[in-house]
């Protein structure tokens, strides 16, 4: 979650959820595209025997095995770089939670892939929250989540999918969340 607004009243709480829109996604979807057309051309100019890279002259690798092999790996990254290209331009994971507390309502939305099912939107009402459950692990693939937890035992995240926030962020809008919600808070 990035950005939390409440409304002037505090009876609306909406965080925003960052999806595939992140500078890391942007950084390698951007690498791996240029390593994989650099390897691609290599194969070309190998077979062809002229030079399509101007810092390099791969006309002396021989076709078969190095030419093959390298335009092998170009297609492999090109493919790899237009995924992530689409993941960022579809905006994967990304929406937003909105608590409403006039209504009574929850409505958790996000982007998936394109489809009869790019839009995930949930929508119940606030007495069906038992509680506002935090999941911490820390270690060599640490997680750091925030879950609704409905009566009915489902359990929902709430924070966005990759890199881990930092732990105050987590347990200072776990708290906020339960404080508006008036449920209790698990995990910590």
């Amino acid at each position: 979650m990035t950005a939390q607004t409440t409304s002037s009243i505090d009876r609306i709480l909406r965080q925003e959820v960052l999806g595939s829109r992140r500078f890391s996604n942007y950084w390698w979807a951007t690498i791996v595209s240029i390593g994989g057309t650099g390897f691609l051309l290599s194969g070309i100019s190998s077979y062809l025997h002229v030079n399509l890279l101007p810092f390099a002259d791969p006309t002396m690798l021989v076709f078969i095995p190095q030419g093959i092999a390298m335009g092998f790996y170009g297609v492999c990254a090109l493919l790899l770089g237009s995924y992530l290209w689409l993941t960022v331009l579809w905006d994967l994971g990304g929406g937003y939670n909105e608590f409403d507390r006039e209504t009574g309502s929850i409505r958790i939305f996000r982007w998936g892939f394109p489809g009869k099912n790019r839009k995930v939107d949930f929508t119940c009402k606030t007495s069906d929250v038992q509680s506002v459950r935090v999941d911490i692990k820390d270690g060599l693939n640490p997680r750091r989540s925030i879950y609704l937890k409905l009566k009915d035992r489902r359990q929902f995240p709430l924070t966005r999918v990759g890199q881990p926030i930092s732990l105050a962020v987590v347990e200072n809008q776990a708290a906020e969340l339960a404080r508006f919600l008036k449920v209790p808070l698990e995990g910590l």
